[in-house]
Formats: C-alpha cells, structure tokens, sequence
C-alpha cells in the first residue's frame, strides 16, 4: 500500500474520534508509486533547467562575494561583471552547471521520492502522529536525496565555480598566485587541467564539507517546510478537492519554502563559504601551488574580516535559497501533478 494511502486510512480512522473543525485539511500529497516515472523525469529536466537558467546570475554574485578577499557589494559585482564582462560574464560556466544539473536533479527527486515513501509508510505503521511521521520522512529524504545528488554535483561544482571567477579583477589583483595558475577557456578545458594538476580527486574537492553542509541542510530544510507547509494549512478552516486546491496549494508551498530557505541560509552559511573555497582557492607553500585545506581556509577568512567574512554573499545566497527552493518546490509540486499516472 502506498504512502498516501496509508495517511487516508489513518485520517478516516481519526476522524471518526474527533471533530471535522479540528481537522487540518490539507490536498492529498502525490507519493513514488503514483508517478509516472518516465514523463516526471523527462518534464523535470526541462522544468527545473528552465528555473536553474534564471536563477544562475545570483549564484554567480554569491560566489564572488564568498571567494573574495575584501568586502565588495553585489551591485558593485554586477557594474563591473556588466562592464568588463558583458552579459556571458553572468553566465560563466552554465553551461557545465546545466550539463550537471539534469542527472543531479534526477538522482535527488529519485532518492527524495523513495525515502520519502518507504520512511513515511514505516512512521504510519509505527503509529506515529501524522504531523510527526511527515517531519520524520522529509527530513529523512532530504537527507538521503542530498548525499545522493552531491556524488554528481561535487565535480559540477568545482569546474563551474572556477569559470564562473576566473573573470573576477579583485582576486586576479589581490590573489595572483592564487588565481593565474589556470586559466580556462570552457568546461571541457577545465576539466581537463583540473584532472591533470590534480587527478580525479581534484573534482571533489570539498567533498566532505559539502556533505556536512547540504545534508544536514536539506534535512532540516524538508522537515521544517512539512511543519510550515501543515501550520498554514492549518489556518484554513475547511477543505479543497483536488481541483479547487491548485492555487492554494501554490501559496502555501511558496510560504513554506520561502520560511524553511531563510534559517537555512543564514545557519550553514559560514560552512558554505569554506566549501566555496576550498573548491575555488588554492594555496602557496614553498612556491608550489596546493589544494587549500580547510584550516588554510579558516585562517585567511578570520584574516580578512573574521566571523563577517565567513557571511560575505550572505544576501545573494538568501535571495537565490528563496528563490531557488520557492520556483523549485512549486515547479516540483506542479511537476508531480502532471506526471501522475492515469487512474484506470
């Protein structure tokens, strides 16, 4: 029996001991059994490229300000990205983000889908409350679908985050031994200077840290937006069919997201920043140039301006989060609505 089954059943069972008012009436959720796999991925990779296109800008402002060694604001990124780059300068490296972000996006929905369902079924067997067994079961896919989706996105990261840089004047006048080792000409380029300077291990730089930084992340992220998500509901006082709760169900998911995005952002950023350069930086001993560690890391951060340097691209990170997890959920949660099978 499938998961959202399994909720209906225990829903009709409560409700024959309580009211119908103290009921929080909230659209039945769409689980893996009920998808139709091939028309969710292949409308996903064009969906959710459609969102990475837009968004792809403000991940670029994020990454200069956090590999930066001096404070520099977005729009004083921007002015110069504009004047000295032209519009291409926003998208430096989109082109490999983009390569990476349909097998990654897959490998997440598919993992995020599975634990969703099977964690979620062994809640409801268990006897958990339904309020407790969704925080459990999204915390525990969000968890599982970012350690997944990180074996794929580590080397995107790497190679896209270093074009997206190599552009940036500040770190080529105030980090030139840093920054003028390798210059790349395109993502092919890169990857292959990358996997000679530094073997298949130079693609996953910050592994560890990106692990240590998405996982717990994303699994606070996905249980918090299922409390969020049941609380606003909570506040309606009666029910939606399934055709009536398109637009409501959009509101809520945007609110939801958008509240889950902002703790997110502002808890793991430090971390977030630390992986950002370790990926991007490397560093000097005896005129030999090496992969920074992240002591190495920490130390030029608490040089350059102490804990405020860990938050620098703090508000880019924040506005692309909310925005990211906003259109990625609604666009997801549509997505989920056109790919479920037929019923016979």
């Amino acid at each position: 029996m499938s998961l959202g089954a399994l909720m209906e059943e225990k829903r009709r069972a409560t409700t024959s001991s309580s009211s119908s008012s103290s009921q929080v009436h909230m659209p039945k959720d769409i689980d893996w059994q009920m998808l139709d796999k091939s028309r969710f991925f292949f409308l996903g990779a064009g969906l959710f490229s459609g969102v990475s296109t837009a968004l792809y800008p403000i991940v670029v402002l994020k990454t200069r300000q956090q590999v930066s060694p001096t404070r520099v604001s977005c729009a004083n990124i921007s002015l110069a990205i504009a004047r000295f780059e032209g519009l291409r300068g926003f998208y430096k490296g989109f082109g490999t983000s983009l390569l990476g972000t349909i097998p990654a996006r897959a490998l997440y929905m598919t993992a995020l889908e599975i634990t969703k369902s099977s964690v979620g079924q062994a809640t409801v067997r268990l006897g958990l409350s339904d309020t407790t067994a969704l925080a459990v079961s999204n915390g525990a896919a969000g968890l599982t679908s970012a350690v997944a989706a990180q074996i794929v996105w580590t080397p995107i990261d790497v190679v896209s985050q270093r074009l997206m840089v190599q552009g940036d004047l500040s770190l080529n006048k105030h980090l030139p031994g840093v920054m003028n080792s390798c210059r790349y000409t395109n993502g092919l380029d890169a990857f292959r200077k990358i996997l000679y300077t530094d073997g298949p291990r130079g693609f996953y730089r910050g592994f560890g840290i990106s692990i240590l930084t998405y996982a717990p992340s994303n699994a606070v992220w996905w249980a918090s937006y299922s409390l969020a998500q049941k609380s606003i509901w909570s506040r309606f006082k009666h029910s939606y069919t399934r055709k009536e709760d398109t637009g409501g169900s959009m509101v809520v998911q945007a609110l939801s997201a958008a509240t889950a995005s902002g703790c997110s952002a502002l808890v793991t950023m430090p971390v977030d920043t630390i992986k950002t350069r370790l990926q991007v930086l490397d560093a000097e001993e005896n005129g030999r140039r090496r992969a920074m560690t992240v002591m190495q890391s920490v130390k030029s951060l608490m040089r350059e301006g102490g804990l405020g340097a860990c938050y620098r691209g703090l508000g880019p990170r924040w506005v692309s989060m909310s925005m990211s997890a906003t259109t990625m959920i609604t666009t997801y949660e549509f997505l989920k609505r056109l790919a479920t099978k037929k019923q016979t």
